[in-house]
């Protein structure tokens, strides 16, 4: 393989999230999914990230969305359904200060595909307005922000009625 075949199989794994975004079908669920594997795993050997390495592993992982993303839109198209890595840092930032549980995290995955699939209060609107990969990973990280708002009213309203 030459370089130029070898970088875009590089992106192309990092859009998909490692072949996620090629599932048949409903490939926004399975790059999601994908995140809450990632939590999973991180449970499973007793790690626990701490805030500022969430916020670091959220923000590099967006750049390097936006730049795969600007590598796989000329031969995959605008907001290609096969770009999945939107939906992985869109649960990361769901995640944002909240104890990893079982319970939370699938929480957070029912309540960031509902903001991710119908796009209320704004992020219609940046999905429409950033026709680029920027807009492509952007939109995830608003309805991730809505996503995380709710999820700790959840839990406040479960710790103090529940």
């Amino acid at each position: 393989m030459d370089k130029i075949t070898n970088r875009m199989v590089f992106h192309k794994a990092i859009t998909t999230v490692f072949g996620l975004g090629f599932a048949p079908f409903a490939p926004g669920t399975f790059g999601a999914l994908g995140a809450i594997l990632f939590y999973y795993i991180l449970m499973y050997f007793h790690i626990d990230l701490t805030t500022v390495q969430l916020l670091t592993l959220i923000v590099t992982t967006t750049l390097l969305g936006v730049w795969s993303t600007k590598k796989v839109i000329p031969e995959w198209g605008d907001d290609p359904s096969k770009v999945v890595v939107d939906e992985f840092v869109g649960i990361l930032v769901t995640m944002l200060f909240i104890p990893v549980t079982h319970t939370n995290l699938w929480l957070a995955f029912v309540l960031f595909r509902f903001f991710d699939i119908l796009k209320p209060l704004g992020i219609r609107t940046v999905d429409q307005k950033l026709k680029n990969a920027w807009g492509v990973m952007l939109d995830d990280v608003l309805a991730g922000v809505y996503a995380c708002g709710v999820l700790h009213l959840i839990i406040y309203v479960l710790g103090r009625f529940g």
